[in-house]
């Protein structure tokens, strides 16, 4: 996905345009053309570019630049070949059969067979490796490469899933990785992979450059340079765009509904996008540590918690208060489910039946011990925000909460690999089938895995199990319903709200596809094109 990359400082990597910026006229448009920097900027940096292995949301906007998996989806969300040129599913529905595209090319020359495609699957279902998309893909009994375009699975059981599964899984070359340690391997900060972009420069803490792939199994794409700047402030980003150093942000509501259209030198050059993306935000509980494991505390929280008010404060209006971890509006979101409504007094209830009582300084106690523990999160804005007004909410009915804001790769690796937290506050971005089983799943608890809260109900293990074997959607949609209600039952997180995708793009970037298709701005963004006359004039780095 483009819109999260970018690139060095105007007076470091490129220069500014030679034009007088009131001079070009963005509104102009051109036939596509290939050559180009485009410049972007992204919060926090990837800990590695296996994705597999690093499981978060910046590492797959780089790698998906990188490398190329079996099946992709188009822009109307229908499954079409990657690598793969065609497939057949036998009539028991256990069996793929893979079909390559001929003479694919890994970005050094190398061919790219059936052999990289069995070494993956061997490497992300390998219990050293602790991928949490693993058990996607533990439930094939048997892979064979029976030759060098054919790649076979067979399933032990029906697995609902299974083609959608390969449209997410990033084949790596064999060649380069057999025998390495998947985890420490420095091929992970130098990728070599398939797809339309290679990675060829990191500077640690401040930019990724990736120049087009000449082996490039899907052709050539027309920007020639993607660089992405690693900027963790957004108000910094914001004043990079507004000074024409990078061209794409994700924007905040504030910029988005206020900033920008109350200033017409913005308005007249960049582009604003609006999506609902399949996300949401949410608080989460660490359910092994007390006192949340008593099920009437964190209701009692979620009744605290005026979910409108932090839609309408932090987002402005921007987001939907949900009641299950769907994307609204899809028939895997329950209708029949409400948001817990906030409730201070039956929130006071729950607190008092759960054995907490008032002290001296109006502090909530329990066995003389007080209720008070600590909201981390990721430096995101509107995380923190939301943490500040879940904050005095609590406190009005007597908890002590304190919040950190921590740097991305030190907040993954220090508090959520090891569990070491009280409360986070997160987002989920989730794929398009409803398959959360590596989330909720008891099993799915390990170090790296996504199930990191610690929930574990024997009747959701059950139902998630179910709708992973169930290939009528009628039937599906019933055991999701089902699995969402206990969920919202369970409170182990308190659902903060669905909000909307909202992105800048410089005008000088043409080729984007408006309206915004069912698979997102960035689906085709091989096809943005930056005309010459609305480019930067390169320069040398050195």
């Amino acid at each position: 996905f483009i819109t999260t990359l970018s690139i060095l400082s105007c007076f470091t990597f490129a220069s500014c345009s030679q034009q007088p910026e009131a001079s070009i006229d963005y509104n102009k448009s051109y036939p596509s053309q290939d050559g180009g920097t485009m410049i972007s900027a992204m919060t926090g940096e990837p800990s590695g570019l296996i994705f597999m292995v690093a499981g978060e949301s910046a590492s797959a906007a780089i790698a998906s630049n990188i490398f190329n998996s079996l099946l992709k989806y188009n822009g109307n969300l229908d499954i079409e070949g990657d690598l793969a040129e065609s497939w057949q599913i036998s009539d028991d529905q256990k069996t793929i059969t893979f079909k390559l595209k001929p003479n694919l090319l890994w970005a050094d020359g190398k061919p790219l067979t059936s052999a990289d495609v069995l070494f993956t699957w061997k490497t992300v279902t390998d219990e050293n490796t602790r991928s949490p998309y693993a058990s996607d893909y533990q439930l094939v009994s048997n892979a064979e490469a029976t030759d060098a375009l054919t790649f076979k699975v067979t399933y032990g059981q029906v697995y609902a899933p299974a083609l959608d599964s390969w449209a997410s899984l990033h084949i790596l070359p064999k060649h380069l990785l057999a025998g390495q340690d998947i985890r420490t391997t420095s091929f992970a900060r130098k990728p070599v992979g398939s797809n339309y972009y290679q990675l060829s420069q990191w500077n640690h803490g401040e930019n990724l450059k990736l120049t087009r792939n000449p082996n490039s199994v899907l052709g050539q794409a027309a920007i020639d340079q993607l660089v992405t700047r690693i900027i963790p402030d957004n108000s910094a980003q914001f004043l990079e765009l507004m000074a024409d150093n990078i061209d794409s942000m994700g924007l905040d509501p504030i910029k988005y509904s206020r900033i920008i259209p109350a200033r017409p030198e913005l308005k007249k050059n960049l582009n604003l996008y609006k999506e609902l993306g399949n996300s949401y935000t949410y608080l989460g509980f660490n359910l092994k540590h007390k006192p949340f494991d008593d099920i009437r505390v964190r209701k009692a929280i979620n009744y605290a918690i005026d979910k409108q008010e932090i839609i309408d404060g932090v987002y402005l209006g921007l987001g939907i208060n949900i009641s299950s971890p769907y994307k609204p509006g899809t028939r895997w979101s329950n209708p029949t489910l409400k948001p817990y409504s906030y409730d201070p007094e039956k929130s006071r209830a729950l607190l008092k039946e759960a054995g907490f009582t008032k002290n001296a300084n109006g502090i909530l106690e329990r066995d003389g011990k007080p209720f008070a523990f600590e909201i981390i999160t990721n430096q995101n804005k509107e995380r923190e925000k939301s943490a500040v007004i879940i904050q005095r909410r609590l406190k009005e009915i007597g908890i002590d909460v304190k919040i950190r804001a921590i740097e991305w790769a030190s907040f993954i690796s220090r508090f959520i690999n090891t569990g070491d937290f009280d409360v986070v506050i997160l987002g989920w971005g989730l794929g398009l089938d409803p398959d959360q089983y590596n989330i909720w799943h008891s099993s799915q608890q390990a170090p790296g895995q996504f199930n990191f809260i610690g929930y574990n109900n024997p009747t959701v293990d059950k139902l998630l199990e179910q709708g992973r074997s169930e290939l009528n959607p009628d039937k599906r949609q019933e055991i999701y319903h089902t699995f969402t209600e206990q969920l919202l039952a369970d409170s182990p997180i308190v659902y903060l709200s669905a909000g909307y995708g909202l992105t800048a793009i410089h005008k000088r970037i043409e080729g984007i596809v408006n309206p915004i298709p069912p698979a997102g701005i960035g689906y085709d963004s091989h096809k943005w094109y930056i005309p010459k006359p609305y480019r930067r004039n390169q320069i040398s780095a050195n």
